[in-house]
């Protein structure tokens, strides 16, 4: 990888990063909110469980990248449930209206991020990494 390339793939793995970190602090601060949210979006059976387990992708994954730890890994496993979200929560497919719409739209961006961390898995972390496969 070029110095140039490694550059720009440490930025898009701050910025992916940063999306999953926030998101992931904010469910483990309104865990019992986070509870509900994924009871009502989806018919998972177990949603305290499946909240614990999303607070731990997004922000132990979140941390990895921004590290640059086992960055090939956390990518793999943040992109596999980023895809999955979009099949168990926003299925706008089974919705109408608005909230097929504002579903779509939400389905459409977790697309564009999986596909972002399929690149840091595929290419690797870039610049300023902790584990292999980083330029330093």
């Amino acid at each position: 990888m070029s110095a140039q390339s490694s550059f720009f793939a440490f930025f898009a793995r701050i910025f992916l990063a940063v999306l999953f970190v926030v998101s992931g602090y904010f469910k483990l601060t309104d865990f019992n909110g986070s509870v509900q949210y994924v009871a009502s979006a989806s018919s998972l059976p177990v949603p305290q469980l499946f909240t614990a387990l999303t607070i731990l992708v997004e922000l132990g994954g979140g941390i990895l990248l921004i590290l640059g730890l086992f960055s090939r890994t956390a990518a793999f496993i943040m992109a596999g449930f980023t895809l999955l979200t979009i099949l168990l929560v926003h299925h706008f497919w089974t919705m109408a209206d608005a909230e097929a719409m504002a579903n779509q739209l939400m389905a459409m961006k977790n697309l564009a991020i999986a596909g972002g961390l399929l690149m840091i898995t595929g290419f690797g972390p870039g610049a300023w990494a902790i584990g292999p496969g980083g330029r330093r």
